[in-house]
């Protein structure tokens, strides 16, 4: 795993593949049948005033959000398909969340990326409690090192597949940040037709145990 300081570029260059060749970020989440919709109201809280330190890469191996009942892993790779999109979990990783490895780790400086369903063609999915979700929640994310990272929900946004916020989401930040994304709306022709992301700044870090249990 690459440090830090060569994370830089290839975040950069994955934002600019994002936005040049797809426009459109996550357009595909599978095909739903979870009756109830998934709606989030769009909210935003102030920005940390506070900075936390952002951490060494490490990759993502768990995340909890409590106010989805979400305590999900190991978390999946996911990259870019065939077709230049976005890679989601399949049907039947559908129990878990994964996180886009084009990017930074969840820590890093730089916005890490988390992806999973509100639903399949199978019934509802790991992320189908989404919309319990508000700002000041917090969401914790175990990296491989032992150490965590925890963010604050900061903005809940839904928006329609064709106007994903590519740029927002996937482009540059100054400080370590997360998006949480999944697929919203009612069913159309059994397909979700908007995307739900949540925006989460760091506000928390713990160091792995040392050797022998101590920090």
């Amino acid at each position: 795993m690459t440090q830090p300081s060569a994370s830089r570029p290839r975040r950069g260059a994955a934002a600019s593949l994002l936005v040049l060749a797809l426009g459109g970020g996550l357009l595909a989440c599978g095909t739903g049948t979870h009756a109830a919709g998934a709606h989030v109201a769009a909210t935003t809280a102030p920005r940390p005033t506070a900075t936390v330190a952002p951490l060494p890469a490490s990759k993502p191996v768990r995340v909890s959000v409590p106010a989805a009942s979400v305590d999900a892993g190991p978390l999946l790779d996911l990259g870019l398909a065939d077709d230049g999109t976005v890679e989601v979990p399949s049907v039947e990783q559908a129990d878990r969340i994964g996180w886009y490895d084009k990017g930074v780790t969840p820590g890093e400086t730089g916005p890490a990326v988390l992806i999973g369903h509100f639903d399949t063609a199978k019934g509802p999915a790991v992320l189908k409690d989404i919309a319990k979700v508000r700002t000041g929640d917090p969401i914790t994310v175990t990296r491989a090192d032992g150490s965590t990272a925890t963010f604050t929900v900061r903005e809940l946004q839904q928006v329609g597949k064709k106007n994903f916020p590519t740029r927002k989401v996937y482009g540059n930040t100054d400080r370590p940040e997360l998006r949480l994304i999944t697929c919203g709306g009612d069913l159309r022709d059994g397909h979700r037709p908007d995307n739900i992301v949540v925006y989460a700044d760091l506000t928390a870090t713990k160091a792995a145990a040392a050797p022998g249990g101590h920090p």
